[in-house]
């Protein structure tokens, strides 16, 4: 399965540009698609309002894995996953 890693993020960001370039290494070697996601030009407007005061926020599949922080480890590990990435128990 190829998973997709969503990183959401907002002009100015300095924290998001930090993790955005974190992000490229692992999802290269993990084989997993990056798509970067500016909150306030999205199609959704809801984005915003939901995610814009703890960006930077990393979803996998589509579903929150982390936020402000990333550790390289957990990522790696659900990237390696089969299935879709469904969010925390």
């Amino acid at each position: 399965m190829v998973h997709t890693v969503t990183l959401l993020t907002r002009e100015g960001c300095g924290s998001c540009v930090r993790v955005h370039g974190q992000l490229l290494p692992l999802c290269e070697g993990a084989g997993a698609r990056l798509e970067v996601t500016d909150v306030d030009r999205a199609d959704d407007a809801d984005l915003a309002a939901e995610y814009g005061d703890r960006l930077p926020v990393v979803l996998v599949d589509g579903a929150e894995h982390s936020c402000w922080e990333v550790d390289d480890d957990e990522l790696l590990a659900t990237l390696a996953g089969p299935d879709p990435f469904a969010g925390w128990d």
